[in-house]
This record gives C-alpha cells, structure tokens and sequence, in this order.
C-alpha cells in the first residue's frame, strides 16, 4: 500500500509541478531561460575569455534570477507587498554586509575587494540582489519542510536552506577574488561564524518580510537547480571539491525532504 501511496503522491506532485510552472507568466519564463543560459554560458566564456568575465556574468545570472523571483512575487502578492518586500531585503542584507565588513559582525572579518562594481560603502551593489534572488527560493523550502508560511520552524528552516548555499557560494566567490577573509576560517579558509551570521541574516529578512504563500514548486525548482550547477559546476570547472560535497550535503539534504513533503498542505 505504501508503493502505491508513493507513486499516487509522486504524479500528484509532477501534475501540481506542472501547473505552476505553466502558470508563470511570459516574463517570468523568460526572466528563468535568461539565468539558465547565464549559468550555461558561464564555464565556457570563462575558458574563451578568462576570469575578466566573471563579473559581468554574474550581474547577468544575478539580475535575470532577482527578477524571476520578483515576478514569482509580484504574481502572488501584488505590487504594494512585491515593493516593500523588495526595499526590506534589499535595506536590511545591505546594511547586513556593510556592518559586517566593517565591524566583522556577524559574520567574521572581511572585506570586498574592487572586482564587483559599483559599490556603495565598498558593498557590491550586486549582493543585496543576490540575496534576493535566494531568499524566496530558501522560503520555499522551508515551507515544504515545516508545511507552513509562518512560526518559529518555518523561519529557521528557511534561513538554514539559505545558509546551506553558502556552503557552496563562499569558497567559490573567494576563489574567484570577489571578497576576502582578513581570518581565515576552519571550512576552506572561511570562519565558521560566517554561518551562524548567515542564519541570523535569514531570520532577520524572513521576520521583517514576514512572507505570505507562494507557488512552491517553481520555488524547489529553483533551489534544485542551484544545487546542481553548483555541484558540478565546483567540482567539474573550479576545482573545489570539498565545496562541492559539503554543499550537496547541505543543501541536497533540505531539497530532498522539502520535495517529499512538497504535496503536503502548506497553511
């Protein structure tokens, strides 16, 4: 009975994945194939053009994700909450970086360099845009996870879906000079305070945001997709293997159960 429960649960998912997908509207697809092609095209204009390239590459991944994210947003809860959502992850994780680098708090003491431009108190303003690109997609596993938009556990299994792409993201960015740590730390050269700054950070925008519901699946797709590229995109192309599997172990392991719980009513 239980292979038969599975299975049932199993088309009920793909058919539900289905339609959201196809809900999205010509933008948002768009906004989706744009990033695609990015994360594609990055290994290969890396190797035709060098490291130069990085960073115009990832203002194209960043922004064409970003904006897919806003679309996901501005279809479910319309301009007025879309906006201030918008203004309070952008405030609040620019604020985030500028104090950390600063002061080391709360993640440990760093400093971007001036690869990333243009910057506003020597913060990229690309990162407060990358935030946003994964914070709706963390917010959607927590969701799958805790089978709910609201309370304590949804809030920290959010901010821990996030902190786990930081498994992968932090030896990646450095290796490719976009900041450094002026200590270095026990996981690659990164001190382990950066993850509990992660998570406190994932909690501060969730709280302040205070998401309402969203399409889940394009959600998951989204955060099984950056599990992917980034797996083998560390191991196959940058050489960092450990990265690699601590970061599948992180974040496969929130994917895999948000994904088993995906068909659950989500209050």
């Amino acid at each position: 009975m239980s292979v038969i429960a599975n299975t049932t649960q199993y088309f009920s998912n793909w058919q539900t994945f289905q339609k959201q997908v196809m809900a999205l509207s010509i933008t948002s697809k768009t906004l989706l194939g744009l990033w695609l092609l990015s994360m594609m095209t990055l290994p290969i204009a890396l190797q035709l053009s060098g490291p130069g390239v990085l960073p115009s590459i990832n203002w194209w991944s960043v922004t064409a994700l970003a904006g897919f994210m806003l679309s996901i947003l501005w279809q479910a809860w319309g301009a007025q909450k879309t906006v201030v959502a918008i203004f309070l992850i952008v405030a609040s994780t620019w604020a985030l970086e500028y104090v950390g680098s600063q002061t080391g708090l709360p993640f440990g003491q760093y400093h971007y360099t001036n690869v990333l431009q243009p910057q506003i108190g020597h913060v990229p303003l690309l990162i407060p845009l990358a935030w946003l690109m994964m914070m709706p997609a963390a917010w959607g596993i927590g969701a799958a996870i805790t089978r709910r938009w609201q309370g304590w556990q949804f809030i920290l299994t959010s901010a821990l879906a996030l902190t786990a792409w930081d498994l992968f993201l932090d030896p990646q960015m450095v290796q490719w000079g976009f900041w450094e740590w002026d200590q270095p730390g026990a996981y690659l050269g990164i001190p382990i305070l950066n993850y509990f700054g992660w998570i406190l950070a994932g909690i501060l925008v969730t709280v302040l945001v205070r998401p309402a519901k969203l399409p889940l699946f394009p959600l998951l797709l989204i955060y099984g997709l950056t599990l992917f590229f980034e797996a083998v995109g560390l191991v196959v192309f940058f050489n960092i293997p450990i990265a690699a599997l601590v970061g599948t172990l992180g974040m496969g392991s929130l994917f895999f159960i948000a994904v088993r719980n995906a068909g659950s009513t989500v209050r």
